[in-house]
């Protein structure tokens, strides 16, 4: 799934040839695929587009319309009609492993101290132990994260590195995002910098606030399923800007050579592309029953005591979510708690949590309980998803989450025993239930194969070099 000559605009959600310059994203942060922005742009004539509309001349740069390369596959849906979301949900710095896997296997488990949060979903839950990570762990947290969510290992060193190719949710958003307002969403509880790639030096950048990401999804735009209210009418004169320069792009044909002229019919793919999404942004919403608009959160949420309100904030992120996925304004979601390397300060510790895994003595009963506070946030987001109906079921059902984090152990930074959880299992496209060991320390590449297949998308390797599989978990596949 590699695309070394493409990435994804972060501004944008777009596909386009050439090395994105890092930095935040210029549109609105956590929301990939999101209403497009013109902006202005120096030199040629093909720096910009021109086109006429109501008497007069507007531009558009063509940046933002650069080159939309990703596939328009067929979304991932139930057999019910409903649509399969996915759901990364990250943690950082690992655990304590011997306190993390769970004893006996298949459907006969129990769920070990570090689990324990989790036993209402245990049926629901599966989870994969002894898989390890194949890449070089050159730079510790970073290799990690990268070889987990790419098959890669990053390119450059500690101080310099960038993800070698898109993470998992952005492959998945590539086949299916565009059956939806947003493609993607991307949400960090504890730091804008979520582990999420669209390409080498293409990071996507998290919403932290919850009362930013209610205004974006649930604000004065949002329409309710069955509502007369009108949508905003800025969409439909953004999309017949983009309908007026049409004409300046045709134009540009006779002035190109072969490998522009290529490049222009890709320009003009996209173009439709962004069509499409005003277009979604106009209609009526879906008609999913259990969409509705979501409560508003607390405008702030102030520390206590110098620590922040992780499972708080955790929680507001996650009510919007879920309400998000059940108005299908998108399917692919990355939640990320907290970050690789992250010395975040949780309740009742002495130190930060990067600090402990490092330096407290014996059996580090203190990361022991930062993980099962993590489990117990973790509990509280797939709470979030199954209190809402759908169809014979609920959203959780018709939801793959996979929770993970960048290594195991985290003092040693081992990248064997990796954790993974997978919940919800996609309207019966993974197995869920059960304990899957592997004694063979198998490549985690595995069950990321196993994942996109669940998703429909259509795959025939994951990662590269060492890293580099072909085939997903047998006992976690339902074909």
């Amino acid at each position: 799934m590699k695309r070394p000559n493409w990435i994804r605009d972060p501004r944008t959600g777009l596909w386009r040839h050439g090395v994105a310059t890092r930095g935040r994203a210029q549109s609105a942060p956590g929301i990939v695929g999101a209403r497009p922005h013109a902006y202005a742009t120096s030199g040629s004539r093909r720096g910009f587009l021109r086109g006429v509309l109501r008497g007069g001349l507007v531009t558009l740069a063509l940046p933002w319309l650069e080159i939309f390369a990703g596939r328009r596959a067929r979304a991932a849906t139930c057999d019910s009609g409903l649509p399969k979301r996915l759901v990364v949900w990250f943690w950082g710095n690992g655990n304590r492993p011997e306190r993390w896997t769970p004893t006996g296997e298949g459907a006969d488990y129990t769920l070990s101290e570090a689990l324990s949060p989790l036993a209402a979903f245990q049926d629901r839950l599966t989870v994969l132990s002894g898989y390890s990570t194949k890449v070089d762990n050159i730079s510790p947290h970073w290799s990690g994260a990268a070889g987990l969510l790419t098959g890669q290992q990053i390119e450059g060193d500690d101080d310099n590195w960038t993800a070698a190719s898109p993470t998992i949710d952005q492959v998945v958003a590539d086949a299916i995002g565009a059956d939806t307002a947003y493609g993607s969403m991307q949400v960090g509880v504890q730091s804008d910098e979520v582990f999420s790639y669209a390409g080498p030096n293409a990071p996507n950048y998290g919403e932290t606030d919850p009362a930013t990401l209610y205004e974006r999804l649930f604000g004065e735009g949002f329409r309710e399923p069955g509502t007369d209210t009108e949508p905003d009418p800025s969409l439909g004169y953004r999309r017949r800007v983009l309908d007026a320069v049409m004409e300046d792009v045709r134009a540009l044909q006779s002035e190109l050579g072969a490998a522009d002229r290529i490049r222009l019919d890709q320009h003009l793919e996209g173009i439709a592309s962004l069509e499409d999404r005003l277009r979604k942004l106009q209609e009526d919403p879906p008609d999913l029953a259990a969409c509705v608009r979501a409560d508003a959160p607390e405008e702030s949420y102030p520390e206590i005591d110098g620590r922040a309100q992780i499972q708080a904030i955790h929680g507001a992120m996650s009510q919007l979510v879920a309400m998000s996925l059940a108005c299908d304004q998108t399917r692919v979601v990355t939640m990320q708690i907290t970050r690789p390397l992250n010395n975040t300060l949780f309740p009742d510790a002495t130190d930060g949590h990067h600090n402990l895994t490092h330096n407290e003595g014996g059996d580090q009963p203190q990361v022991a309980d930062i993980t099962t506070y993590l489990m117990t946030c973790f509990a509280d987001f797939l709470g979030a998803l199954d209190a809402i109906p759908e169809g014979e079921g609920t959203l959780l059902d018709n939801t793959i989450v996979l929770a993970c984090s960048e290594t195991s152990e985290g003092k040693t930074h081992s990248l064997d025993e990796v954790p993974l959880l997978l919940a919800g299992g996609g309207c019966g496209s993974l197995a869920t239930g059960r304990h899957i060991r592997s004694y063979t320390q198998e490549n985690v590449g595995k069950v990321m194969v196993s994942v996109l297949r669940a998703m429909d998308v259509n795959v025939v390797t994951w990662g590269e070099g060492a890293s580099e599989v072909d085939e997903g978990v047998t006992e976690l596949e339902r074909l």
